[in-house]
């Protein structure tokens, strides 16, 4: 086990993080394990593991959610002892987490503004438009364009993370923890966005860098920290590194990158076909304008694009989540009723939404129930108006079986899984279902390489068993790894439409940024 000390000889003054064998232990688990891991001040220090690694419990202990059963926590060569997260903040320290720390009801400045004691105004009233006009100041300046003025639940789950983002700006945090902070741009914008954090690093701010984009981290990090089962693996410089290299430290073997050789040649009447489809967005703005796309039996076609072009709104007019203005939506020919999620149902659609624990599944409720979710109505899962609770039960032991997810048992709370067992749950419900069509929005953002090797494999046994796949994301190995076909929309529109084994990065980056094809 590594103990950082070739790291922390590199400068003269002390770490701005230093852990030292620290662990920490919940009942029945370990996670995190005698964890050395020690970051410079004015470095990109990027950690990588797999869901469960003990990265999210780590992150939480230098943050001052959690406290150390064992060890020790050095900021700036002090040991401190965070008794909760205010603490953390006062000594600029700051994590923008995974799953978002936003009230829905109250606007982008007042949810970054929330909670700091300065602010700006007096000291009973809050200035609201020096707030706004700063957070807008921010927004332009690093890049994360987004209304101050808007309600977050207004907003796509990519443009949330934004503003969780301009939190730790406005704060003007010295140490900053990114969990997934590039998946929601484009390849040019995440370019900008590494800028922005070699900036920060170079005028001596802290960045510690969590994601599962093996190629950003080498981008943009100068040391990696790995760990696995809760221990530190190894912390190496990032130079002379590779993805595969990295991945088999994540995961303890060789893992496969695949990019699609040759696409599928569809014959005859598309499955799934959307004809002229406009709908508003919750705003009331109008956030799809006369799309068009056709997904034939077996293939895969990707919508790329920056999140808050219109995707969210594609995929919910499509599963009948958001009644369309106009425009038809037709499954083997038949037509589904704007704004029934019942009959897309019916009619054989499987979605898989981006907020997987929002909109996925029901949070509070046992794994069981979630995947009686879409069945409860119709025998066997009920007899009239009673449920059937052991078939239920039995159903959701042969998911977890079948999926290989990691929970306790079929009535563990899905807000207690990790994202990886928790995307497996609803991919294992929907394909219950045996559908005919299934929209998967942003399937593994925030997902680790192992568990992003699963679902990837999922989605292509679908396309396999002759599913339309219409997948959405703004991850661009993932669409190169599984498309067919590549529709990109900007503004609410399709804009282009590209065969995956000819497209490059820079031509979808282009088209994803309005750029002329």
């Amino acid at each position: 086990m590594p103990d950082g000390s070739d790291i922390a000889t590199a400068g003269a003054s002390p770490p701005a993080v230093a852990l030292r064998r620290v662990t920490k232990r919940f009942p029945g688990v370990v996670a995190n394990d005698r964890v050395d891991l020690v970051v410079q001040r004015g470095e990109v220090h990027a950690l990588l593991g797999e869901n469960g690694a003990g990265k999210s419990t780590l992150s939480n202990i230098i943050t001052g959610f959690y406290r150390p059963d064992e060890g020790v926590v050095e900021i700036d060569g002090v040991a401190r002892h965070f008794q909760s997260p205010r603490e953390a903040l006062d000594a600029g320290v700051f994590m923008v987490h995974q799953h978002f720390r936003l009230v829905p009801v109250f606007t982008v400045a007042e949810n970054v503004v929330l909670g700091d004691r300065v602010g700006i105004g007096s000291a009973f009233r809050i200035d609201a438009r020096a707030v706004q006009a700063r957070v807008g100041e921010l927004s332009e300046r690093y890049g994360l364009h987004v209304d101050p003025t808007a309600r977050v639940w207004q907003l796509s789950v990519g443009e949330q993370q934004r503003v969780e983002i301009l939190k730790a700006l406005y704060r003007d945090a010295r140490i900053l923890i990114l969990d997934e902070p590039t998946a929601v741009l484009t390849p040019q914008e995440a370019d900008a966005l590494f800028v922005t954090l070699r900036t920060m690093a170079a005028e001596g701010r802290t960045v510690i860098f969590i994601s599962h984009k093996l190629h950003e981290v080498i981008a943009v990090s100068d040391h990696v920290t790995v760990l696995r089962g809760g221990r530190s693996i190894e912390t190496l410089p990032t130079l002379g590194a590779t993805p595969r290299s990295l991945a088999a430290l994540m995961v303890g073997r060789e893992i496969a990158t695949v990019r699609k050789a040759t696409a599928l040649t569809v014959e005859g009447a598309p499955l799934l076909a959307v004809n002229g489809v406009s709908a508003f967005g919750d705003r009331g703005q109008r956030a799809l304008r006369d799309v068009t796309l056709h997904v034939g039996a077996g293939e895969v076609l990707a919508i790329a694009g920056v999140a808050g072009n219109g995707q969210r709104e594609l995929a919910e007019a499509i599963t009948g989540m958001r009644t369309r203005e106009s425009g038809t939506v037709t499954v083997d020919g038949v037509s589904l009723p704007s704004g029934d999620p019942r009959a897309a149902i019916e009619a054989g659609v499987a979605h898989v939404p981006e907020d997987r624990l929002g909109t996925g599944v029901a949070p509070s409720l046992a794994i069981a129930a979630n995947v009686a979710l879409k069945r409860y109505r119709k025998a066997p899962t009920s007899r009239g108006p009673l449920l059937r609770r052991a078939l239920m039960r039995r159903a959701a032991t042969e998911l977890i079986a079948r999926y290989d997810v990691k929970a306790p048992g079929q009535g563990t709370p899905a807000r207690l899984l990790s994202g990886g067992n928790l995307q497996k749950v609803v991919l294992g419900r929907e394909f219950a279902g045996s559908p005919r069509v299934l929209v998967a929005a942003s399937p593994t953002r925030g997902l680790d390489v192992g568990a992003i090797e699963a679902v990837h494999g999922y989605l292509r046994q679908a396309a396999a068993d002759g599913m339309a796949v219409l997948l959405l994301s703004e991850d661009m190995e993932e669409i190169l790894a599984l498309a067919d076909r590549i529709a990109v929309i900007y503004e609410g529109s399709i804009v282009g439409t590209l065969a995956a084994p000819e497209a490059t990065v820079e031509q979808i980056g282009l088209m994803m940024a309005g750029a002329a094809t």
